[in-house]
């Protein structure tokens, strides 16, 4: 019997409004839409980029009331620079948020999407 192979990973993200999500992701971090459940009014879709595929999921504004921390997701990247660069003239991030080398060898930054799901971009630097 074939040993079984991991090869892609889908992570679901909650978000309260799934268009105004799909807009972001497609018009300040250049996904393309993947699919959505419905055209309309989607309550669940997706969204890809290169070999990397994020889901968007309606989750009810009173789940957000609870505090409870947001997923962070840690995508791997080359050219992490001309990426950084592009999301920059984006304006999606914080004034502070710039590209860092960590103790741990990667280059990297990190940013909240729209419902404070992070994003951090990286590269090992080995």
């Amino acid at each position: 019997m074939e040993k079984a192979h991991l090869h892609q990973i889908h992570p679901v993200l909650p978000v309260q409004n799934v268009l105004a999500a799909l807009f972001f992701y497609v018009n300040k971090l250049g996904f393309e839409i993947a699919f959505a459940d419905d055209p309309k009014n989607p309550t669940y879709a997706g969204v890809r980029r290169d070999d990397i595929e994020i889901h968007l999921q309606w989750h009810d504004a009173k789940e957000w009331e609870s505090g409870v921390d947001r997923p962070m997701l840690r995508i791997v990247t080359h050219n992490i620079e001309s990426l950084f660069n592009e999301y920059k003239s984006k304006d999606v991030f914080h004034e502070s948020t710039a590209v860092k080398e960590t103790p741990w060898q990667t280059k990297e930054f990190a940013f909240y999407d729209l419902y404070k799901n992070g994003l951090t971009f990286y590269k090992d630097i080995n």
